[in-house]
């Protein structure tokens, strides 16, 4: 009977620990934000990677710390009040923002020394110092930002930029994706290293970018190659990522589902790694 009983005991306590949900906290931007505010992609979105991940990882409870258009300066400058909990693992998915807002990339003294938030090393030493305070026991990941094609906005033509394929402020996405992997390897931080993913690689991130022909004013579906030196005129010109330029990215930034499928299935490896399922 006592045997029994001990054997109920270990079946319900095994039960129990397998049942135990851990918090997964994600900052982000807005490719982080849109995960559970669809309609801000005009529904072109489903499923964003959150999702994905937590439905693969069922022990797994996400908290969506995305903050639409924010750089790690901006993460960082307001580390006390964004509302960040005790959690079991933290994603960081920052920086393309930075890049595209003219933020010197910095170097890696800025992180190791604390320089301070004025270069995106700095802002990351803040970032992890703040999860460390939070729960030093917790896992982090380091996500580097993916390349971009030309970014049109959907509900806003006016609030467009060009894509990762020449440089912002003298300064390339690659080198701030360098300096997370850097950070990640100092730290000995899991990266998933988004930018150097062969499968989201430039040309793969819009089927065709739809433009007027200069010559002709006609439009016409260019493919990524052959769009960059066409000019688009938010004023004037139709927006130029129909449904069916979609690929990776629906704007030509944002990943589509196809996208966040993809960075899902990186980061659930790196997950299980650490250990969650």
């Amino acid at each position: 009977m006592k045997k029994y009983i001990f054997v109920l005991a270990a079946a319900f306590f095994l039960i129990s620990f397998q049942q135990k949900k851990l918090t997964w906290v994600a900052i982000g931007d807005s490719i982080t934000y849109l995960n559970d505010h669809a309609d801000e992609t005009g529904n072109r979105v489903t499923k964003g990677y959150l999702t994905a991940v937590t439905e693969k990882l069922t022990q797994l409870s996400y908290i969506n710390k995305g903050f639409n258009g924010w750089t790690s300066g901006g993460i960082a400058a307001h580390i006390d009040s964004l509302g960040l909990v005790k959690g079991d693992v933290y994603s960081v998915f920052l920086g393309t923002n930075d890049w595209w807002a003219g933020r010197p990339v910095g170097t890696m003294e800025d992180y190791k020394n604390g320089g301070g938030n004025a270069t995106v090393y700095g802002s990351f030493r803040i970032i992890t110092d703040k999860i460390r305070k939070l729960n030093p026991e917790a896992k982090i990941i380091l996500i580097t930002p993916m390349q971009r094609a030309d970014f049109v906005y959907i509900a806003n033509a006016a609030n467009h930029a060009h894509g990762s394929y020449k440089p912002k402020n003298g300064q390339t996405l690659e080198e701030l994706a360098n300096a997370i992997l850097a950070i990640g390897k100092y730290e000995k931080f899991p990266v998933v290293d988004l930018y150097h993913d062969s499968a989201l690689k430039l040309s793969k991130l819009v089927k065709f970018k739809r433009l007027k022909d200069p010559k002709t004013g006609t439009y016409v579906n260019y493919p990524f190659s052959q769009s960059i030196d066409i000019p688009f005129d938010p004023k004037s010109d139709e927006y130029p990522y129909p449904k069916e330029a979609i690929a990776l990215t629906y704007d030509g930034l944002h990943p589509s589902d196809k996208g966040n499928a993809i960075i899902a299935s990186r980061l659930i490896k790196a997950l299980k790694v650490l250990g969650f399922q």
